[in-house]
């Protein structure tokens, strides 16, 4: 559809979709693409408008106003916005850019984590993979293709997972989501050994109380939480498929002794590691 707002170039294309049942349950989907030529003298402002908006700047600048916040927007920027809330934006120079809005059962999880990190406005060192998604949204309504409500949320997906794994980091700083991650990999590796929380925060080059605060904060769980967890997981699986003694689980599972594994598997299940192994054999 041809764009009939004012201080909009008439070149501009916008599509309008409404997303069936089985999408608003499961997926992510898009409410709104378009590519816009916007020209001097544009300006929004609205109280709210119900989706989120992902938005990439091709040409030119705009100024952006949102929770209280200016903020100048230019070529190669992108834009992430809760319009749910009050926004406005506007340019006396004019700008060209690509956008969607989006909703979904999983969208404002996704906006929040993603925005705590980049902020609002942000750019990525490679932003191809996102244009190419965002502009496989457009040329799929452009084109009167088939709707793909799968595809199209897997679209929505990888430009927010290019988002979250973007990590804006200087020598001075590591990124949080980083050295969790990289941590959670040694303790998959090495969980059966004798693993202490002093020498997973020097790792990571923290000191204990910080580094057990931001691995909660990424995780939901402490770090002792989280090898207490891959441990009986652990244990679990051996305890269904194979005929390991208890004793021997215990250790292969990284426990400091029988009496240990057991109080550690009933506080958590419920039931003895000998129970759980009939239960799960009957």
């Amino acid at each position: 559809m041809k764009s009939c707002e004012k201080f909009v170039s008439p070149e501009s294309n916008y599509f309008i979709y409404y997303p069936s049942k089985t999408a608003q349950k499961m997926f992510l989907y898009p409410l709104y693409s378009g590519h816009f030529i916007y020209k001097s003298g544009y300006s929004l402002y609205r109280d709210s408008y119900d989706s989120f908006l992902v938005k990439y700047i091709k040409k030119g600048s705009f100024t952006l106003e949102f929770e209280g916040q200016t903020q100048l927007v230019t070529e190669g920027n992108f834009v992430l916005l809760d319009c749910y809330k009050s926004h406005a934006y506007y340019s006396d120079t004019g700008w060209e850019s690509l956008w969607c809005h989006f909703d979904g059962i999983t969208a404002r999880e996704h906006y929040s984590n993603i925005v705590s990190r980049l902020g609002n406005v942000f750019f990525l060192t490679d932003p191809y993979p996102v244009i190419n998604k965002l502009t496989a949204i457009y040329d799929t309504f452009y084109s009167g293709e088939v709707i793909k409500e799968p595809l199209l949320s897997k679209y929505l997906n990888d430009i927010l997972t290019s988002f979250h794994l973007y990590s804006p980091m200087n020598v001075m700083s590591r990124d949080h989501t980083n050295v969790v991650e990289e941590t959670i990999s040694y303790i998959n590796k090495h969980f059966t050994e004798n693993v202490t929380i002093e020498d997973l925060a020097k790792q990571a080059g923290f000191s204990q109380y910080h580094f057990i605060r931001i691995f909660k904060n990424e995780t939901g769980m402490t770090p002792y939480e989280y090898i207490i967890n891959i441990r009986l997981n652990t244990a679990k699986y051996l305890l269904r498929n194979s005929q390991l003694s208890i004793k021997d689980i215990c250790f292969n599972t990284g426990f400091s002794s029988e009496s240990v594994f057991c109080n550690a598997f009933k506080k958590r299940l419920g039931i003895t590691p000998t129970e759980y192994r009939k239960q799960e054999k009957n």
